[in-house]
C-alpha cells in the first residue's frame, strides 16, 4: 500500500477519519505506524495528500487528513479485453487501475470459457476491490469504470462505433510487423484478445469496425504481460 485510499463514509468530520478492517490492519501490522506517523492518502475520486495517525485502538485507527493535491491526469487510453480466467482478471484490473486507465470493457470471445462468466470475481464488489488495490499501488484516486459485455456480435456491430469515435482504435494481434506508435497523438482504444489472439472472424470484425493491428511480434504473450508492454509502448 503506497497510498491509503479513503471512502467518504470513513470521515467522522471534515478532516478526521476512522478505519477498521483491512486498511487498519495494514497500517498497524504491515506499515507498523504509531501515533504521529504519516502515510500518503487520497479520497476516492478526489484529492491526494497525507494522513497522520492520531489514535490507535484494537484494529481501529483514527487519522487526521490533509488532501490538497490533484490526482495524476488519466491515461487517454481505454481497454477492450476478452474476459480472462478469474485469477488473471484480478491482476488485469489492478494493473489497469495503477496505469491510470479509466475505462475497461470486458467482452466475450469464442475462446472465453463459459465458466468464466460465472465467477464471483465479476461481482461489483470484487471488481471494485481489485481496482482499489491498483489505486493504492500507484498513488492514484480516480477509479476506472468497468463495463461488462457478454455478447460479442452486438457489441462489435452496435456499440463499438460510438466507443472508438474520435479515438485511434488498435487491436493487439500476433504478427511479424511491429506497429510504429510514434504516429499516435490522440485518445486510444486498445482491444486485446485471449492468449493467442481473437479468432479470425473476431479479428476481421474489429478491422471492419476501423481498428488497426498492433503487434509485439510473433511471440504469444500472456494477457497480463501484454497490457503494460503495449501501454508503455503507446503512451510512455
Amino acid at each position: 500500500m503506497n497510498t491509503l485510499i479513503l471512502e467518504n463514509e470513513d470521515f467522522l468530520n471534515g478532516n478526521t477519519v476512522k478505519l477498521y478492517g483491512r486498511r487498519a490492519k495494514h497500517i498497524l501490522e504491515i506499515k507498523k505506524l504509531t501515533i504521529g506517523s504519516t502515510i500518503n492518502a487520497g479520497l476516492i475520486n478526489g484529492n491526494l495528500g497525507t494522513a497522520t495517525v492520531k489514535s490507535i485502538g484494537s484494529m481501529l485507527v483514527i487519522l487526521e487528513v490533509s488532501l490538497k493535491d490533484k490526482p495524476p491526469a488519466p491515461l487517454s487510453l481505454s481497454l477492450v479485453i476478452a474476459l480472462p480466467r478469474p485469477k488473471v482478471l484480478k491482476k488485469i484490473l489492478q494493473t489497469a487501475a495503477s496505469l491510470g486507465i479509466k475505462k475497461i470493457y470486458l467482452i466475450n470471445s469464442w475462446k472465453v470459457e463459459k465458466s468464466y462468466w460465472q465467477t464471483h470475481q465479476l461481482s461489483e464488489k470484487n471488481i471494485r476491490e481489485q481496482l482499489l488495490l491498483g489505486l493504492e499501488q500507484s498513488c492514484e484516486t480516480v477509479i476506472p469504470e468497468v463495463i461488462i459485455k457478454k455478447r460479442f456480435k452486438p457489441f462489435i456491430e452496435d456499440e463499438i462505433e460510438s466507443i472508438i469515435k474520435d479515438s485511434f482504435a488498435l487491436i493487439a494481434h500476433p504478427n511479424e510487423t511491429i506497429f510504429d506508435s510514434e504516429k499516435i497523438k490522440k485518445n486510444i482504444v486498445l482491444a486485446i484478445g485471449p492468449e493467442g489472439g481473437f479468432t479470425e472472424y473476431e479479428f476481421n470484425k474489429f478491422i471492419e469496425a476501423g481498428f488497426k493491428q498492433i503487434s509485439l511480434g510473433k511471440r504469444i504473450q500472456k494477457v497480463e504481460t501484454v497490457i503494460p508492454l503495449l501501454v508503455g509502448k503507446l503512451r510512455y
